[in-house]
């Protein structure tokens, strides 16, 4: 990122948390706009970019989850998701409707702040690695290293920060193995079960934008006992 302040929304039906964590990410040199359900952001989404969306799961009309499959279908800017249900599932579904991370409540503000700075440090603004080719071929598709950006044919394919920073992570390792203990401490995860099944589903997302049939994935590849891996043609 830049030195410009990050411009963050913070989506959050109860308004004491909202004010919180508004004036809180202020005083750590955000720039901070506040939505009070999902209609209200999507109208502030309407007029405004962002960098970052901190957005709680559980509000009334459409859900957090629900309203971070929306947005990708056209949004890349990376999604945090705040949920007050610790169960693995509700975690992974998450991660699954596009959110880059995830917190569970209650949390300390510090933490937030950790997540927020990670995930921010991943986003492009970032220089292409110096190893590797520049230029990827991956059947129909095109992966351009320097500029972070996937083409299929001359239709551009949106990838979302974690996405980006996955793709910067096995461009530089063309052809050999990543394993998945490496993937989450390079996606500033913690490390551990739960972190490693997250980068999994990171994996799943990835592989939809990648493969023909992502169930038989030719250039992402899983190497069993060593990670994952990509090949190009």
């Amino acid at each position: 990122m830049s030195d410009v302040a990050a411009h963050l929304l913070v989506v959050d039906d109860d308004e004491r948390i909202r004010e919180l964590l508004r004036r809180y990410l202020v005083k750590q040199g955000f720039l901070v706009s506040v939505a009070r359900d999902g209609d209200h952001a999507r109208r502030l989404l309407e007029g405004l970019e962002f960098d970052l969306i901190v957005m709680d799961v559980m509000m009334p009309g459409v859900d957090g989850i629900s309203l971070t499959q929306e947005l990708r279908k056209t949004l890349t800017s990376p999604i945090l998701l705040l949920t007050a249900k610790g169960e693995t599932q509700d975690r992974i579904s998450g991660l699954e409707a596009g959110a880059d991370d995830y917190l569970t409540k209650p949390f300390e503000p510090r933490e937030l702040l950790l997540r927020i700075n990670a995930i921010l440090r991943r986003v492009p603004d970032m220089p292409a690695s110096d190893t590797g080719p520049k230029l990827i071929k991956l059947g129909p598709l095109t992966y351009d290293a320097e500029r972070s950006e996937l083409q299929n044919g001359d239709d551009p394919v949106r990838l979302t920060s974690t996405e980006v920073q996955l793709m910067r992570i096995f461009t530089s390792n063309l052809g050999d193995p990543v394993t998945r203990s490496q993937l989450a401490e390079e996606l500033g995860r913690d490390r551990g079960q739960a972190q490693e099944r997250a980068v999994d589903v990171q994996i799943t997302r990835l592989r939809r934008k990648l493969e023909a049939d992502p169930k038989q994935p030719r250039y992402l590849q899983t190497v069993r006992g060593a990670g994952y891996m990509l090949v190009s043609d």
